[in-house]
């Protein structure tokens, strides 16, 4: 049975390989400009930067050097129901100088297409199990009319027990900013 996840909420996860599954709609827009919505994996050093370009984990970078973090591929339109993106993760792999999975989700040339999360509903992430059993679920159900970009959450290391945080946070900035501050 999944754990539904508050703002700011934390939960320990123990299964050490699962799946995490981003979903998203958008709403009709008058931009005429399609969406298309990306998932990153920051893997974060002790220091909360960056172990390495190659742990910045994308559609043009779909695997961390350690094959720990493997992104399953680019969505370009979110049709459907379900996961949009998903993130398989096999911490029995990750190198031991990780310490944090920041998950972020961005809109592509949102700036270019005057696109905010503010016309983005249905948000969520979701953690599963290799038997498919969800363990935990977080909602977002902010209003970021001016963010193009979110963190949906965090996965981190606190004295060798792996957690999930529910973060739900927003930046105006885009992708770029989380690079700038994670790099």
């Amino acid at each position: 049975m999944a754990i539904n996840l508050q703002k700011g909420q934390r939960e320990n996860l123990n299964a050490p390989k699962f799946t995490v599954g981003l979903g998203w709609d958008t709403n009709n827009t008058s931009t005429g400009e399609g969406f298309d919505l990306d998932a990153s994996i920051f893997i974060l050093g002790e220091n909360g930067k960056l172990v390495s370009d190659a742990h910045f984990v994308f559609y043009n970078n779909t695997q961390s050097p350690d094959e720990a973090v493997v992104h399953t591929g680019d969505n370009l339109t979110g049709e459907g129901d379900g996961d949009d993106e998903q993130v398989k993760v096999d911490l029995t792999k990750i190198s031991p100088a990780a310490r944090e999975l920041c998950i972020v989700v961005t809109i592509h040339e949102a700036e270019a297409r005057r696109q905010n999360f503010g016309m983005v509903r249905n948000s969520f992430i979701r953690i599963f199990d290799e038997q498919n059993n969800e363990m935990v679920k977080y909602e977002l159900d902010e209003d970021f009319s001016i963010e193009t970009a979110v963190e949906f959450g965090r996965i981190y290391n606190r004295n060798g027990q792996w957690k999930f945080e529910a973060v739900g946070m927003g930046m105006k900035g885009g992708l770029q900013e989380y690079l700038n501050k994670y790099n």
